[in-house]
């Protein structure tokens, strides 16, 4: 028997890199503040990686939370593959010319987020961004450099009709 109802516990697993962070921050400063000799520097660095896990977990847990929507993700040999219930394809990510994720004006408390991928010969792969293993994207996405990811934070939080280009080939 569980004394948290299920949606609260949901909360605190998708802003649990926060909380540790938070948690690593008060510690350290404790000891940086109260300690003596070395532990004020381990104080230091504790904060120092706190701060850290608090930055990329609060960039994380505004991402769309993945699963539960139509299809599944999967990414191998610089191939991004979406397997959805009416269709699906897969573009590698050597061809690619352009990222973008489109938003519709349901979000951001329904899944409203999906990814579009084109590549050169003008192929486009569209993921919903609530599809099973859509978090494989960003380890994808890794290879391409000067991706935006800020852009991806905001189509996440927003609640219009929107349009954010995540990167593009020089």
């Amino acid at each position: 028997m569980s004394f948290i109802r299920p949606e609260v516990r949901a909360g605190f697993l998708r802003w649990r890199e926060v909380l540790i962070g938070v948690a690593l921050i008060l510690a350290g400063l404790h000891l940086a503040v109260f300690g003596l000799g070395v532990q004020r520097w381990m104080g230091a660095g504790m904060a120092a990686i706190g701060t850290l896990l608090v930055w990329e977990g609060f960039r994380r847990a505004r991402f769309p939370a993945p699963g539960g929507g139509a299809g599944m993700v999967d990414v191998d040999e610089r191939q991004i593959t979406y397997f959805g219930p009416l269709g699906g394809g897969a573009i590698s990510i050597n061809e690619l010319v352009r990222v973008n994720v489109r938003t519709s004006e349901l979000g951001p408390m329904a899944p409203d987020l999906y990814w579009d991928f084109i590549d050169a010969e003008g192929h486009n792969l569209t993921v919903p961004g609530d599809a099973e293993g859509v978090e494989l994207i960003f380890d994808a996405l890794s290879a391409l450099e000067g991706v935006d990811y800020e852009a991806v934070t905001q189509a996440a939080g927003t609640t219009e009709d929107q349009f954010f280009t995540v990167w593009q080939k020089a």
